[in-house]
């Protein structure tokens, strides 16, 4: 490719953020064009910019804030959200979570490319690449959870709808099912019912279990 790829680099940890940023920098075919912090920031930055490349962390916490109208999501809805209005738009994940649920329903969401942050920096770059030249780029350890006969139905998650799935995000999160309700656009009684299903698939009985379940899974942080 002879022109540059522009990238916008998410994640919400600035000093991560600053090491890719040298690193990619550092290479004469890639210009960092914006930085995101969340996932809402996300999606506002790629429709400002328009960058070739989304480097996006999935491991974001939900934006906080208390505006009406405001939604809330983290790394891997804002794909969701992207994707939707671009299907075009080019994501290359980077993220500590590899551990499945996330590598199935990160290419559900429409992710050109995974790399956990283990990669060597030389992996890092030829993945932008490949993902700005409309290729797709999977480490060799996501393609393994990827395959038949591994991954998600390994996991009792596999037992989710991604509807489900996305509601016990949330609720793991802490968020009330008013507020998950609202964001979704359902009704508190339907995020109920989701929830009982949630249990009753995982075989747990209560909130708390469901926390210590997302935290052994990674799917949320203690």
């Amino acid at each position: 490719m002879s022109e540059l790829i522009k990238v916008l680099l998410v994640d919400d940890h600035p000093v991560v953020r600053a090491g890719f940023q040298r690193l990619l920098d550092n290479d004469s075919r890639i210009d960092i064009i914006a930085e995101a912090s969340s996932g809402q920031e996300a999606v506002e930055k790629y429709f400002e910019t328009q960058p070739d490349v989304i480097i996006m962390d999935l491991s974001m916490p939900q934006d906080d804030s208390e505006q009406e109208g405001m939604q809330a999501y983290g790394g891997l809805e804002a794909i969701r959200k992207i994707r939707a209005k671009d299907p075009k738009a080019k994501v290359l994940v980077l993220t500590v979570m590899e551990s499945e649920p996330f590598p199935a329903h990160v290419v559900q969401a429409g992710a050109s490319g995974y790399l956990t942050k283990r990669c060597a920096p030389d992996e890092l770059l030829m993945a932008v690449c490949e993902v700005a030249s409309g290729k797709t780029y999977f480490a060799e350890s996501i393609k393994e959870k990827l395959s038949p006969g591994s991954g998600e139905e390994g996991t009792p998650f596999g037992l989710l709808t991604k509807r489900e799935f996305q509601i016990f995000s949330c609720l793991a999160e802490g968020q009330p099912v008013a507020h998950i309700a609202e964001k979704m656009f359902l009704s508190p009684k339907t995020v109920h019912a989701h929830r009982a299903n949630i249990l009753r698939k995982l075989k747990i009985s209560n909130n708390s279990e469901l926390v210590h379940m997302a935290i052994r899974h990674n799917i949320v942080q203690a």
